[in-house]
């Protein structure tokens, strides 16, 4: 019986398939022939059903060596501040600390949270004050930068911040319900990335 039983089960490892890898995954998503061809077989007259993958463009292709430039993309839900932008390296501040993006950096989705992106092109360095949002980096070297609100560093107004850091913190201190202390606490940390920004 365990004869038996360590054979069947011997059976049933060696005939599953491994899951791929991400990165064996082809480019261009698969049609499932067997669905298709039965799907006609029982209604011919109405077009298969779509999947999820046939509203997805193909997975961008990971170029054979790392490019010279980082392709960036930065927006906001009301403009676009860059487009296919050519440059060296972007300094993003995500939640888990600042983090340096160069061309050939490994596929990441970041948070981002309130401080400073950097986007560095030769001796130019161009900053942006971030609000919150999120950094999705490729593997074909292209950074899509995705802010709820920025600005650029050298048009905050240190006499407004200082000002707005005070208000904040005196909410925070009189603050009686979560609310109100979640939204002061929010005010102070946004508030306090502005002061860095300006004053490092």
């Amino acid at each position: 019986m365990f004869r038996q039983a360590s054979r069947l089960l011997a059976r049933t490892t060696t005939s599953r398939r491994s899951r791929a890898f991400s990165s064996d995954v082809p480019a261009t998503p698969a049609q499932d022939s067997n669905f298709i061809e039965s799907w006609t077989k029982v209604i011919p007259n109405l077009d298969p059903p779509k999947t999820p993958s046939s509203f997805m463009a193909p997975r961008p292709a990971t170029p054979p060596s790392i490019p010279s430039k980082l392709t960036v993309n930065f927006v906001l839900p009301y403009a676009s501040e860059l487009s296919g932008k050519e440059v060296d390296m972007v300094i993003v501040p995500a939640t888990t600390g600042q983090m340096g993006v160069l061309p050939g950096h490994v596929p990441t989705i970041a948070e981002l949270k309130p401080g400073i992106l950097s986007v560095h092109e030769g001796n130019d360095v161009t900053k942006y004050f971030l609000s919150s949002g999120f950094a999705l980096i490729h593997a074909n070297s292209v950074a899509d930068i995705i802010a709820v609100e920025a600005v650029p560093v050298d048009h905050l107004d240190p006499a407004l911040v200082q000002k707005g850091l005070a208000d904040f913190t005196q909410k925070l201190s009189s603050a009686s319900t979560d609310l109100e202390k979640a939204e002061a606490q929010i005010g102070v940390d946004v508030h306090s990335a502005m002061n860095s920004a300006i004053t490092g």
